[in-house]
């Protein structure tokens, strides 16, 4: 079963696998906008989404790391979510968004299905920052996709993390094919050198335990608050030699994976 992923932008993406269509952290506002993420942290949108929400298409599922800041969803993400048949998100989440949204707790699994396509979609544990930030950063999970005919492991999302024990469980529990890692190194003056989702030495960990085929970075552009890029990233996997191919989405381009 092919599976065909678009980078719409931040950590949004588009999973087409094989009749099954599912949106990840839907943003869509414009460019220059500023937001409010609390306790005095924010930041502005220095890009666009590379598809407008009109032209996404019917999905049949969202899967939404978190639903409490506009980085992973904004004021037309938010507009968007009625229009897919499900929003799988936090439970936290799941009480704010109600409607189609379900809470799911790391590891509670659920069935997507469309024609003859069948997903088990399974939440993983995410630590949004040190756990001294708990009352900023709030609940995140990750995800991950298995269906039959994957060969070389599951598909795993890991929302909104730093590098913690949760990546090590993921591993333990799943052999893992492509790992999309949240990146950028987010970061606020108001915390000083704290930061909320993972850098390059926290990737190249993840990338130790987990063993994937391809790391898929995203979540690294598009946001003043993001410290790191694709350079550093790429640094970082060079000098630790990994077995591992880095995927590179273009953006707004469909790619088609193999698992």
């Amino acid at each position: 079963m092919n599976l065909s992923i678009t980078h719409i932008g931040t950590a949004a993406m588009l999973l087409e696998i094989g009749a099954l269509r599912l949106l990840t952290d839907p943003v869509f506002d414009p460019a220059g906008e500023r937001y409010s993420f609390g306790w005095g942290t924010g930041s502005t949108k220095l890009s666009g989404p590379t598809i407008a929400p009109e032209d996404i298409g019917p999905i049949d599922a969202v899967l939404l790391s978190h639903d409490h800041h506009e980085d992973n969803l904004d004021r037309a993400g938010r507009a968007f979510l009625p229009q897919a048949k499900r929003v799988l998100t936090t439970p936290p989440g799941a009480q704010r968004l109600r409607g189609n949204a379900e809470g799911l707790r790391p590891w509670h699994s659920v069935w997507l299905e469309a024609g003859p396509t069948r997903v088990k979609v399974t939440a993983t544990p995410a630590r949004h920052g040190a756990l001294i930030t708990r009352p900023l950063a709030g609940a995140t999970i990750g995800f991950v996709l298995e269906w039959e005919s994957q060969r070389q492991g599951a598909l795993y999302i890991s929302g909104d993390t730093i590098y913690y024990h949760g990546v090590d469980q993921v591993a333990e529990r799943f052999r893992i094919g492509v790992a999309v890692l949240h990146l950028g190194k987010a970061r606020f003056p108001i915390t000083g050198p704290l930061r909320y989702t993972m850098d390059h030495r926290d990737a190249v960990k993840a990338a130790r335990v987990l063993r994937p085929q391809q790391i898929i970075p995203i979540h690294y552009e598009g946001w003043k608050h993001f410290s790191e890029g694709r350079a550093a990233v790429e640094g970082g996997f060079m000098r630790a030699r990994l077995p591992v191919e880095l995927c590179w989405l273009p953006l707004g381009r469909p790619t088609t994976i193999k698992l």
